[in-house]
């Protein structure tokens, strides 16, 4: 489907509470589903197709409440399997089309692309409110305290760039720790976040931490146990939510299962791992990375260990006195799959299912860099970090600078440039074909410690920096800032991307954009459509998109041009009319005329 074709003022259906009466149903329970058509549109009737124990059964829809634009069309269906997938079928004269989750086709449709309940308790109520901070612990903030570092450990003064490249780039120490990071909760107050997610914590023997010698304690280097405890504690009783971040997939070369498993080959550790005379080391690592043991799932033991024991990591983690808030799990994607093994969905579902018998209220969210649908059925994770159906078409959009882009997200080729009408395309693909629940409890990010940093990706355009911004925090998910893009960090690749805060000089900061985030973060945080609204698309250009979000108590525009010139909006069609500035110029009446002289954005409560 071409979107530079596409009529956006067409029959819409989302999974958002104005069109689905109950997105988390008990089996045997009843729904009501809704579409909303235009004044104008062929439809003489509406059917819902969905199946039933494999079987598809169609349900005629009603004509229900209608007004000078649109009529509502609604179906009572009952819920009798743990998954019901679903799409409408237009009825026009002498034809039909479909609306499924990708939008309107005049064409058969397969089932990939269709709308999902699922009947499983919902994600946390509190992740759609959230905004996170993601902190990497060594680079943050510092405190006074001195520790000795152990040998793998090369010091480097705070304000200094990380090297980047070379033997020394994951050892590089910087010394950030608990204690610093306490003594600048400040600043995250006042930015407006509300949740913090850390990279590892775990003792280590790196300063990335993803190479754990322990899940069982914070790594000494940070504080330790008790300088979490007390951070926790204080981080809590100001509000904050606090995530960690497992690696489900490997440990660390010092961790004491590999040791002890390289030390004895009749111990019961050597099950945890894939063994192969082939291999120099004699076994299996992430990316063939001696230091990061993979860990392999047939084990009993190592399931009972990770996540489904009572005294589990994955368990103990939420529990007082650490009482964490949730999991970030590193390469959820690639956990527990190795050649003809494929552990992946069994071990996915024992972490949700330990933490709903743990804690219900935690979040989890896994990191996989290239989407499969699968992966977010609703009943493992309850999102993903977005970047395929957000980051990278953004960055796309929104790049101005070529110069170091040898590596767009992974792939061996510079950050290419997409219109606005292959940026939708793409997030309407990644959100199509998974449950909404899903796509709305996913994190949304323009960058992470992984990659370059968005000031970068956009030539250090501060207009295009707030541009994304305004995407990031209007857009359906869970937003995530990684710290110091509020302040303008640069950073052309991961590692260079994992610079400290100048704590010392906070003039050298971008204030401008400093308080535009805080602008927009207060936006978000009070407004109920951005918070809980579906999604429809008003307008997409090359050079600029729009969009609604509507929720039963409000409904808001959101726009964004990446360039100079002339845009203008018309709201008519849609029965709205702009009743409050939210953020960017002021609008009024019902179409919205704005001159241009860079990027810009703009959200409005309409009404």
């Amino acid at each position: 489907m071409s979107y530079q074709a596409q009529n956006f003022l067409s029959p819409h259906h989302d999974g958002s509470d104005l069109y689905v009466s109950n997105s988390a149903p008990h089996i045997g329970d009843h729904i009501e589903l809704k579409v909303r058509v235009p004044l104008g549109d062929k439809a003489t009737k509406i059917w819902v197709r969905l199946f039933h124990d494999g079987e598809p059964r169609t349900f005629e829809l009603k004509k229900g409440r209608a007004n000078s634009v649109e009529t509502w069309w609604s179906v009572s269906v009952e819920i009798i399997n743990p998954v019901t997938h679903y799409r409408f079928l237009l009825v026009d004269k002498g034809t039909y089309r479909w609306l499924n989750g990708e939008g309107v086709f005049n064409r058969d449709v397969v089932d990939r692309e269709d709308f999902q309940v699922i009947a499983k308790p919902r994600y946390p109520e509190w992740i759609k409110r959230a905004i996170f901070y993601q902190i990497f612990p060594d680079r943050f903030a510092k405190s006074e305290i001195k520790r000795d570092l152990p040998s793998w450990a090369v010091p480097k003064e705070w304000n200094s760039l990380p090297t980047g490249r070379g033997p020394d780039v994951s050892t590089e120490f910087y010394g950030g720790d608990f204690e610093g990071i306490q003594q600048h909760l400040s600043h995250l107050e006042e930015l407006g976040v509300n949740a913090i997610y850390f990279t590892p914590f775990f003792p280590a023997r790196s300063a990335h931490r993803y190479d754990a010698s322990s899940f069982e304690h914070v790594d000494p280097l940070l504080g330790g146990d008790d300088a979490f405890f007390a951070f926790s504690k204080v981080a809590h009783e100001k509000g904050f939510r606090i995530m960690g971040d497992l690696t489900s997939n490997h440990c660390g070369l010092g961790h004491e299962w590999i040791q002890t498993a390289l030390k004895n080959p009749d111990a019961k550790e050597r099950d945890f791992f894939y063994w192969d005379k082939a291999i120099r080391h004699g076994y299996v690592g992430w990316w063939g990375v001696a230091s990061l043991p993979k860990l392999n799932y047939s084990s009993p033991l190592l399931q009972e260990k990770m996540y489904a024991g009572a005294h589990s990591i994955v368990k103990k983690w939420l529990k007082p006195p650490f009482s964490n808030d949730g999991w970030r799990i590193d390469v959820g994607n690639m956990t527990g799959r190795h050649g003809t093994q494929d552990f992946n969905q069994q071990v996915t579902r024992g972490i949700r299912n330990a933490m709903d018998e743990t804690n219900p209220d935690a979040w989890l969210v896994a990191e996989n860099a290239d989407h499969s649908p699968s992966d977010l059925d609703g009943f493992g994770w309850h999102g993903t970090m977005n970047y395929v159906g957000f980051a990278r078409p953004v960055w796309g959009w929104l790049s101005k600078s070529a110069r170091f882009a040898d590596n767009f997200m992974g792939l061996p080729t510079p950050i290419p440039t997409f219109p606005g009408e292959s940026m939708v395309e793409m997030m309407r693909a990644f959100a199509a074909g998974i449950p909404w629940r899903s796509f709305t409890a996913s994190m949304l990010l323009l960058d992470s410690h992984d990659t370059a940093r968005f000031r970068t990706v956009t030539g250090r355009d501060r207009a295009r920096h707030i541009a994304g911004a305004t995407m990031l925090l209007s857009y359906p998910g869970v937003p995530s800032i990684f710290a110091g893009d509020e302040i303008g960090l640069e950073g052309e690749w991961g590692e260079d991307s994992r610079r400290t805060i100048d704590w010392d000089h906070p003039k050298k900061w971008d204030q401008e954009l400093f308080a535009e985030f805080k602008k927009l973060i207060a936006v978000r945080k009070e407004s109920e459509a951005l918070c809980n609204g579906g999604i429809r698309w008003v307008d997409v250009k090359p050079n600029s998109i729009a969009f609604l979000r509507e929720s039963q108590k409000e409904s808001v525009l959101v726009f964004v041009a990446r360039s100079a010139g002339r845009y203008q909006l018309n709201l008519k069609p849609y029965g709205y009319t702009f009743k409050k500035t939210l953020y960017g110029p002021e609008a009024n009446g019902q179409s919205l005329s704005i001159t241009a002289k860079g990027a810009m954005s703009g959200i409005w409560r309409v009404k």
